[in-house]
C-alpha cells in the first residue's frame, strides 16, 4: 500500500512540473462549471463539509487529483472525490491545476 502511494505521489510530481503549469485556464474553468461549482462553490469557498479551494497552488491541485483519481483516503470526502476524479484525464487535471490556482487566490 505504501508502494502504490510513494509512486502515486510521485506520478503527481511528474504530471506537475510537466503538465499543470501548461495548463488550459479556459479549458479548466469549463470543467470546473460543470462538475467542481456544486461543492466548491462560484469562488472556490467551498459549501457545508467541502473545502474552500481558495490560495491552492496548481501542484497541490493536481496532486490532489492525481491521489483521489488513484483511489487514495485523504480526507473525509475523498469517496465523493475519487467518484469525480477518476474521470480526469492528465490533461483535464491540469486544466484544473491551473484555472483554480489563478482563479482563487
Amino acid at each position: 500500500m505504501k508502494k502504490l502511494q510513494l509512486l502515486t505521489i510521485c506520478a503527481a510530481f511528474a504530471l506537475t512540473a510537466s503538465e499543470a503549469a501548461g495548463g488550459d485556464a479556459a479549458a479548466g474553468e469549463a470543467r470546473y462549471a460543470e462538475t467542481c461549482i456544486n461543492c466548491h462553490g462560484k469562488a472556490g469557498k467551498g459549501m457545508a463539509s467541502f473545502p474552500s479551494i481558495i490560495g491552492r497552488d496548481a501542484d497541490y491541485i493536481a496532486g490532489r487529483l492525481m491521489q483521489y483519481r488513484a483511489r487514495e483516503m485523504v480526507g473525509p470526502n475523498s469517496a465523493i472525490m475519487m467518484s469525480w476524479a477518476e474521470k480526469l484525464s492528465d490533461e483535464e487535471i491540469a486544466n484544473l491545476a491551473d484555472y483554480i490556482s489563478t482563479t482563487f487566490q
